[in-house]
């Protein structure tokens, strides 16, 4: 084994050292604070350009193997081919295509739901259950986990997916009953496997995130899980450690594929931009520039939930009297980016003020940074933010000028990077297929403004169905998964819906845990 990385958290509160399983298995610190590495890796030019030789899973190996992971290379080795395997509809995993001379989209979606999070989600839950096996075998650990999940759409799929039927794990999942896609939605309650959980709730994705961890903070709710059913709480969130380093495995590997294309000189660096509501896509690229990937400038692409956008342009966060605005790009529609506290910490290392400043969001709902650190924000990030029609319209003339079909997400980070296009050649990074948002990928090619009705013929039909219309406007070869297209022929396992807040989320675990 490699020599191994230990990890500590933002807050300051956890002094254990744990290593990464350890940091797996937990999610989030005592305190509530975030696990970040005690140390990173450098990688050379010629060792990033090296990548480009190998199979994404030998490049995920390889990186995880650098940031001193507690598993033995070969297991390491094993649970990558496992993760990034047959699956995936394209071999590449993570393919870079040129759309137009300068600007380069990065496709997360060729996994298993369609969307990037499968990029974390097929390898995240191996290593849990790895790290959870490892434990109780050498008697240091008894129960198995339940993992709970707030969604906005993609996670939530991506996390049942990798998790249904994985040893010593559970999984019910947590989605806004009104703000997701009729295809997100059906892509979670016909999840098939014995493990797994779905609820729908009533609110927003904030009110699902809140809830979730409402119930993590209640010591009683965690004692009656241990005490009666053998279990211990986790989160598979983006607040997730094991989440974030796969993420950065991408970003190393873009860049080794875009000098192989032409699309850079070696050494030279790339712009990223980044659709980005919860930080942590975003902040995965960040991580990759500080190992050693030529990367210029992080921009962040947001939507009409523009508060990321707002704290880069002036360093202040501030929700405390922000609506909420339901967006085409809903995975987006996010006023807590809880990955932002990484950034801080890691812009500062300095626990004191970064607690602070969660306390205070908390507190007043809303936080303002120093000047220097400020400043050190200003110098990697820049940001801008895009109304729902704009990206709509963005869709439409991309798929118009250069016959390449955007999701809205994806259409949000193009319109953004278009704007603040610079010298360098710059990575959009597209986070899901134009499948999984049918209805306004067909207003954006109709020319529907997104607050209009769909027509009424069209209006009727179910969102697998309105994948054919789309399609018939659609360039040739943008096809829906099949995945998608047979979700009409799926049975819903799963209908409930609950109240937000801490008592809906308990009672719908319950429920779940008495359904033998």
């Amino acid at each position: 084994m490699a020599h191994v990385i230990t990890y500590h958290d933002t807050r300051g509160t956890d002094r254990s050292h744990p290593t990464f399983s350890d940091v797996v298995v937990a999610g989030i610190a005592p305190g509530g604070g975030l696990y970040v590495p005690d140390a990173l890796p450098s990688l050379s030019l010629e060792e990033i350009l090296a990548y480009a030789t190998l199979p994404y899973w030998q490049r995920a190996a390889d990186l995880f193997s650098r940031f001193g992971v507690d598993v033995e290379a070969g297991r390491v080795a094993a649970l990558m081919r496992d993760a990034y395997g047959s699956q995936w509809a394209d071999p590449r995993i993570a393919p870079v295509t040129e759309v137009v001379a300068g600007t380069h989209v990065l496709e997360l979606w060729h996994g298993p739901t369609s969307a990037f999070k499968d990029m974390a989600l097929q390898c995240m839950p191996l290593f849990f259950s790895e790290a959870i096996a490892a434990k109780q075998a050498v008697g240091t650990l008894a129960e198995d986990f339940l993992i709970l999940v707030a969604t906005s759409g993609d996670t939530g799929k991506a996390a049942l997916d990798g998790f249904a039927d994985r040893p010593h794990t559970g999984i019910v999942v947590f989605y806004p009953a009104e703000g997701v896609s009729d295809l997100q939605r059906k892509q979670m309650v016909t999840q098939a496997g014995d493990n797994v959980g779905v609820f729908g709730v009533r609110g927003n994705f904030d009110d699902c995130q809140n809830a979730v961890k409402a119930a993590f903070g209640d010591e009683g709710f965690s004692a009656e899980l241990r005490e009666h059913h053998d279990l211990l709480l986790s989160s598979a969130n983006s607040i997730n450690w094991g989440r974030l380093l796969p993420q950065i495995a991408y970003y190393v590997s873009a860049y080794a594929d875009l000098v192989t294309s032409g699309g850079v000189v070696a050494g030279r660096p790339m712009d990223v931009c980044v659709p980005t509501g919860n930080f942590g896509n975003i902040l995965g690229a960040y991580y990759a520039k500080r190992i050693g990937v030529p990367i210029g400038r992080l921009i962040c692409a947001a939507n009409e939930n523009r508060v990321l956008a707002d704290f880069i342009a002036t360093g202040v966060y501030d929700i405390s009297e922000r609506d909420f605005v339901t967006t085409p790009s809903p995975s987006m529609d996010i006023l807590i980016s809880s990955n932002l506290e990484r950034q801080l910490y890691e812009l500062t290392r300095d626990a004191e003020r970064t607690a602070g400043w969660m306390a205070s969001l908390r507190a007043e709902g809303r936080f303002t940074v120093d000047r220097e650190t400020f400043h050190h924000v200003r110098e990697h990030f820049a940001a801008d933010s895009v109304t729902n029609d704009e990206s709509l319209a963005c869709i439409r003339r991309v798929c118009g000028e250069y016959g390449y079909l955007l999701d809205p997400h994806t259409a949000v980070a193009w319109e953004v990077a278009e704007r603040l296009r610079d010298v360098n050649p710059v990575l959009v990074v597209s986070t899901a297929h134009w499948a999984k948002f049918g209805t306004d990928v067909y207003k954006a090619l109709r020319g529907i403004p997104y607050a209009d009705a769909l027509p009424a013929d069209v209006a009727s039909l179910t969102g697998v169905q309105l994948l054919a219309e789309v399609q018939r406007m659609a360039p040739e070869g943008a096809c829906a998964p099949r995945a998608l297209a047979e979700l009409d022929d799926a049975a819903e396992r799963f209908t409930g819906v609950v109240d937000a807040g801490r008592e809906g989320i308990e009672g719908a675990v319950r429920e779940w845990l008495a359904r033998d």
